[in-house]
């Protein structure tokens, strides 16, 4: 794709992010980025390509920096404190709707992304829990092959606006209550005076 093209799915990105899915028409969406609905059509057939192509490069870009991550040679703690700080930072900016409406109105790119994140993040959190474990900072009696997806049902819950209203949490606050949640259950005795050390910097 050309760059005016690539600049029109960022720009889209960031509109979907700040007003939801559902209330942003495609005349809505030339108006925010200041340019006809022609010239979004040359890149896009409708608004469910858009915002496919939006939320998939959204993703990448996710993926992209905790990969960064990873490569820093941090220790499992600090990993995955970082990791926390980035999906927090991605998930303020992100309108509580989106994915309610991703869900409700188009179910085929919810089941795409979210089989594409239960993957990601299963990775992420297999390879972190061994780290952890050969470092001495997470236990060595749980398995990580168990703990993985069972993480990743933890933070499926999040998403249940019966539990958790987005009217009254928001999906950052309530991911890093998990996270922590998370840490604190997998870590060793060494591992837990450290977390409480970074937790208080991080504070």
């Amino acid at each position: 794709m050309e760059e005016k093209g690539i600049k029109i799915i960022q720009g889209a990105t960031k509109v979907f992010m700040q007003y939801g899915i559902k209330s942003v028409n495609m005349d809505d969406m030339a108006r925010h980025l200041g340019v006809s609905k022609k010239t979004i059509y040359l890149y896009v057939k409708d608004k469910e390509e858009l915002l496919s192509k939006s939320i998939l490069g959204y993703c990448d870009i996710e993926d992209q920096q905790m990969r960064e991550i990873s490569e820093k040679g941090l220790n499992a703690i600090d990993e995955s404190l970082e990791i926390m700080k980035m999906v927090s930072s991605m998930l303020q900016n992100m309108h509580p709707s989106i994915v309610y409406d991703m869900e409700k109105y188009h179910p085929e790119l919810f089941s795409q992304l979210k089989e594409a994140r239960e993957k990601a993040i299963y990775t992420s959190m297999y390879d972190n829990m061994k780290k952890g474990q050969k470092d001495g900072l997470y236990r060595k009696d749980f398995n990580p092959e168990i703990i993985s997806p069972l993480y990743m049902s933890h933070v499926n819950v999040l998403l249940n606006q019966h539990l958790f209203p987005f009217t009254k949490w928001k999906l950052s606050e309530l991911y890093k209550e998990s996270f922590v949640y998370h840490i604190r259950g997998i870590a060793s005795t060494k591992g837990l005076e450290y977390l409480k050390e970074k937790i208080k910097h991080i504070k």
